[in-house]
C-alpha cells in the first residue's frame, strides 16, 4: 500500500473539506502518488480521480412522525411536560383566548337580536370581570337572567 497521506491533505485543502471526506480512485493510486503539487492534484480532481464524499446529514423522518403524533394528541402526557401549566400556557394567554371567544359570542347574540344592547352591555361587563368560565357558562347564566326578566 502506498503512502498518499500528503496528497490526501492537499486534496482536502483544495476540495475545502475534511481529510476523511476525500476519496481516491483505487485504480489510479499510482497517478495520485506521483502528483506532488497542488496543480497536479487539481488536474486529478477535474478528471474525477479525486472526489469529496457527500456530507452525512441527520434524517428528519423520525421527527416528522413524532410531530404528526403530537398533532394527533399523543406524546403529550405528564412525563413529557417540563414546565408548570402556567409556563406552558401562561394565564394571560388563557384569559385572552377565553375573553375573545366570549366577546365574539356576545356580538353574535346581539346581531341576531337574541339580546338587546342593554343586556349585551351587562353581560360584557360581567365577562370582563371574570364571571364566566367559558362561552357555554355565559350562555347558561344568560338563560337564567333572561328567565328572570320574563
Amino acid at each position: 500500500m502506498t503512502d498518499v497521506s500528503g496528497q490526501k491533505r492537499l486534496a482536502a485543502s483544495l476540495l475545502r473539506c475534511g481529510v476523511n471526506r476525500v476519496w481516491f480512485d483505487p485504480e489510479r493510486l499510482s497517478d495520485i502518488e506521483n502528483a506532488i503539487s497542488r496543480e497536479d492534484l487539481r488536474g486529478l480532481i477535474t478528471d474525477g480521480v479525486i472526489k469529496a464524499h457527500q456530507k452525512k446529514g441527520v434524517s428528519r423522518g423520525r421527527a416528522r412522525v413524532r410531530t404528526a403524533q403530537r398533532a394527533y394528541g399523543h406524546r403529550k402526557g405528564a412525563g413529557k411536560r417540563k414546565g408548570a401549566q402556567g409556563a406552558r400556557t401562561p394565564s394571560k394567554q388563557a384569559w385572552i383566548q377565553k375573553i375573545r371567544a366570549i366577546r365574539k359570542a356576545l356580538v353574535a347574540l346581539r346581531e341576531e337580536k337574541t339580546i338587546d344592547a342593554h343586556l349585551y352591555r351587562v353581560l360584557y361587563r360581567k365577562a370582563a370581570g371574570g364571571q364566566y368560565r367559558s362561552v357555554a357558562h355565559m350562555k347558561a347564566q344568560m338563560e337564567i337572567i333572561v328567565g328572570r326578566l320574563k
